[in-house]
C-alpha cells in the first residue's frame, strides 16, 4: 500500500512540476546553443548571482546543444531573457547566467529561451593573439 502512495506522489509530481531532492518545486525551460563547452547536468542556473536551477540535461539536437533546465518556481523568465553560459573564475565549472529580460510576456513551463549567448572559446582567443591570426 505504501509503494502505491509513493508511487501517485511521483506521478503527481511529475504532472504539476519537477520537485528535486531537497522539495522545492519548479518548471522546464530550454535553452540552444551552437556550443556549450564543458557544461553539463547538475550544473547551476543564476540570476544576479543567486541560484534559481539547475542544468537537468544537454543533448544535440538539429546539431544544435539543448540545455534542459529545471527553474525554481516562483522565478519567472520573460520572453526577451538572454541565457549565457559563464565559467566561475579563469578554470572553474560553467554555469547559465539568465539575465532578465524588460518584456511583460513569461516563458511558460517547457518553454524556451530564445536569446543565447555561446561561451567564450579562451582557446581560439589566445591563438588569435599569439598568432596573429583573425
Amino acid at each position: 500500500a505504501i509503494e502505491g502512495h509513493v508511487l501517485a506522489l511521483g506521478a503527481l509530481s511529475v504532472k504539476l512540476g519537477r520537485v528535486d531532492l531537497l522539495g522545492r518545486h519548479g518548471y522546464v525551460v530550454t535553452a540552444d546553443f551552437p556550443s556549450v563547452s564543458g557544461l553539463k547536468a547538475g550544473s547551476p542556473v543564476e540570476i544576479a548571482g543567486v541560484e534559481v536551477g539547475q542544468v537537468d540535461a544537454v543533448k544535440l539536437v538539429d546539431d544544435q546543444a539543448r540545455v534542459v533546465m529545471t527553474i525554481r518556481s516562483g522565478i519567472t523568465l520573460q520572453d526577451d531573457s538572454i541565457a549565457s553560459i559563464k565559467t566561475k573564475g579563469l578554470i572553474g565549472e560553467k554555469y547559465i547566467r539568465i539575465n532578465p529580460g524588460g518584456s511583460e510576456k513569461i516563458i511558460a513551463p517547457n518553454g524556451r529561451i530564445t536569446e543565447v549567448e555561446p561561451p567564450v572559446d579562451f582557446e581560439e582567443l589566445l591563438s588569435k593573439y599569439i598568432f596573429g591570426k583573425v
